[in-house]
């Protein structure tokens, strides 16, 4: 099990594709927005009451509109798209940070079987 970290920094670039997010512990990511779009805790990607996990296609050029704080927790990260219902707690983001490796080759892979488009 890993140890907790607490964030240190998030930092939007300018063109608002990308989320940089800095721990304590020394550990940065730098998180594309598309990766984030597709992989959100909301129950629209990872499917309702339990259903199966929704495949996002078409946010290659998704960005992001702002970051909104929730308690110390956690972050809503409002994208340019509208969606905006998934709460990512600072676990999830390490998460993502540290298995982005083998989540976005998985991703490519399951557009490609539902023949679905990044774009």
């Amino acid at each position: 099990m890993t140890t907790p970290a607490w964030p240190t920094e998030l930092r939007l670039n300018p063109a608002r594709d990308t989320l940089t997010i800095s721990f304590d512990n020394d550990e940065r990511y730098a998180l594309a927005a598309e990766y984030l779009r597709v992989e959100s805790p909301s129950a629209e990607v990872k499917g309702h009451g339990g259903g199966p996990r929704l495949t996002v296609g078409g946010k290659r050029h998704v960005t992001i509109l702002r970051l909104e704080p929730v308690g110390n927790y956690a972050v809503r990260i409002v994208f340019e798209d509208g969606h905006d219902t998934g709460l990512y707690s600072w676990s999830l983001l390490r998460e993502l940070g540290q298995t982005q490796d083998e989540k976005w080759p998985a991703y490519l892979e399951e557009l490609a079987v539902q023949g679905l488009s990044r774009d």
